[in-house]
């Protein structure tokens, strides 16, 4: 009984600072979003001046990242939202929508009257109902800077039959918020985790809500068992019979001290599943040990569903993080999670000479079989070379032991190496896409679909509006549907002026920050002592309150930005802060 206890009063701290640490950030993005929400109203000013449904043949969609690509449920088509944009000065966001054939090859525009506003890391799922919907649920909307952040909490629906946009209206949904996961469950949506962010603070979520498609009613579910931490874009994938969901990886940072953050990939998996009756059901976390040879640890990555439920992810990012530097590995490699069999394995493309030896050796081309597929990929894995097997086992007191295993390559005759040696001298070499993250992904009739993304060079961001295809079943090449060269985008540096304004306006920031911080310590009851600043005077203007203190604000600016500062940006920062402070008296 005491342990039991002990772990029930943990579980509450947690959720207490957890609601402190929600209040908190909702306080200090309440005015930046109030800002943001005048420019999202424009936006809609101006869609709503658009009365009909106008469809317009046009080229692909321009380059982008975290939108949504989804299947259409009941044609060859893909559904394109949203998404966002960045050229080294400006930060985009989109709510237009496109259709793609996938028999045409052809891409459609279509404006819808009174669409959600423009976002990105939003959710998009579709649903067979009513000739095909597409929900969208939360995402974010940023200043043109980038600085500033708005989190959606909005949940809309568009009835593919008949071209319409609705906005449902329901009580007691989730918080707003970005990098969410949600999937279709039965004859729910289940939207998990995610993140709000404002400029100076941070939280990312674990609970777990259901939408019901018959009452348009949202709930706040409460599993038993131990949740996955708070994380953000994680896979999240139903089960095959449609009871459940699971959950691999994701990405979580925390403030470590003042001004310095770490972020942390996850790479653990968890069941979410749901037992009882209509009315009676009961959910409950545990988590899973997955067998085979799962991907190295990385955030950002794409995922889809592809045949068999069989999970699909590909590329995506593994930060490095020292001190200020922040690196990144980026990736381009497939791999698949058998949800039935509860096993990793890496996604091995065969080529067109593979199926030239198969022939060679009298096997049957083309097989059906899913469960044949895959036994060949996984065989056709571990002949590549040396394959790391990992295999992860939780004890009965929750501790997880990770076992590794390397098996060495299956060796290959003599007489086939000289095979393959011919071949490689007559195939062309394999395309594929280029390592990136944050790509749009999706599966229709067994193909799976990637486009656009970015990478990262130095300083510089590529995003990317290539269009590439892969046959599931096949495992044999990528198809380009759409070529780009990143070389081409233009890229806008900052000029060194920009750079010094920008600065001032981090040391402004930086100052009314610790105004807010000082509320938050009242708040928090905690006493902390406050050097006070010189008061404004009774009928002071601005600039003799900056003549009478500019020898106080110089020194304060000085210890703020350090010795080595210029006189003349510390003289900015200086003039500019004594006028926030003279303001907010």
């Amino acid at each position: 009984m005491g342990k039991k206890g002990k772990k029930e009063k943990k579980v509450k701290g947690a959720d207490k600072t957890a609601a402190k640490m929600e209040k908190k950030v909702s306080k200090r993005s309440k005015r930046e979003e109030e800002d943001l929400e005048a420019l999202i109203a424009e936006f809609q000013n101006l869609d709503a001046k658009k009365t009909q449904v106008t469809e317009t043949s046009c080229p692909p969609p321009s380059a982008r990242l975290n939108a949504s690509l989804s299947a259409h449920p009941e044609k060859d088509e893909l559904i394109l939202f949203g998404g966002e944009f960045f050229n080294g000065k400006k930060t985009y966001l989109y709510n237009d929508l496109f259709f793609y054939s996938i028999r045409k090859n052809s891409w459609v525009k279509s404006e819808i009257p009174n669409p959600p506003p423009p976002r990105c890391s939003h959710q998009a799922v579709v649903v067979p109902q009513g000739g095909g919907q597409l929900w969208v649920f939360g995402g974010e909307f940023a200043s043109p800077n980038g600085e500033q952040f708005y989190h959606y909490k909005d949940l809309w629906v568009l009835n593919l039959a008949t071209h319409t946009w609705e906005n449902i209206k329901a009580p007691g949904g989730p918080s707003g918020r970005s990098g969410h996961r949600m999937v279709l469950s039965k004859r729910q949506l289940l939207v998990f985790g995610g993140f709000h962010e404002s400029t100076r603070d941070f939280i990312y979520y674990n609970d777990i809500y259901a939408f019901s498609l018959d009452t348009f009613s949202w709930s706040r579910l409460a599993p038993s068992g131990f949740a996955p931490s708070p994380r953000s874009a994680c896979q999240m994938t139903s089960t095959p019979d449609g009871a459940g969901v699971i959950i691999y990886g994701g990405y979580s940072k925390v403030r470590v001290k003042k001004d310095v953050e770490k972020g942390t990939i996850h790479s653990d998996m968890f069941l979410l599943k749901q037992d009882g009756k209509d009315g009676q059901e009961k959910w409950s976390w545990s988590r899973l040990s997955p067998s085979g040879s799962k991907p190295p640890p990385r955030s950002g990555f794409s995922l889809a569903v592809g045949p068999a439920g069989r999970a699909v992810l590909f590329g995506g990012v593994c930060d490095e993080e020292e001190e200020e530097l922040l690196e990144g590995d980026f990736y381009n490699d497939l791999y698949l999670y058998d949800t039935a069999k509860n096993r990793w394995f890496p996604g091995v493309l065969r080529g067109t000479k593979s199926e030239k030896k198969k022939r060679r050796r009298g096997k049957k081309a083309g097989a059906e079989d899913e469960g044949a597929e895959t036994k060949e990929e996984e065989e056709e894995a571990v002949a590549r070379g040396p394959t790391e097997v990992i295999k992860e086992i939780v004890t009965e007191d929750g501790t997880m032991v990770t076992i590794k295993e390397v098996i060495p390559g299956a060796q290959e005759e003599e007489e086939d190496e000289e095979e393959e040696e011919e071949d490689d001298s007559a195939s062309a070499p394999m395309v594929e896409p280029c390592p990136r993250s944050s790509a749009m992904a999706t599966v229709r009739q067994g193909k799976l679909y990637l486009y656009g993304g970015m990478f990262e060079v130095g300083d510089r961001q590529f995003t990317l509006s290539d269009f590439y295809c892969l046959d599931l079943h096949k495992m044999d090449r990528w198809e380009v549907l759409v070529e780009m060269d990143p070389k081409t985008q233009e890229w806008l540096e900052e000029s060194e002026s920009e750079e010094e304004e920008e600065e001032v306006e981090e040391e402004i920031k930086g100052a009314e920050g610790e105004e807010e911080e000082s509320e938050d310590s009242e708040d928090d009851q905690e006493e902390e002592e406050e050097e006070e600043h010189p008061v404004v005077q009774e009928g002071e203007t601005v600039t003799d309150y900056q003549i009478r203190t500019e020898q106080y604000w110089i020194k304060l600016a000085r210890a703020n930005m350090g010795p080595n500062a210029k006189d003349k940006k510390v003289a900015k920062v200086a003039v500019a802060m004594a006028k926030v402070f003279y303001e907010d008296q």
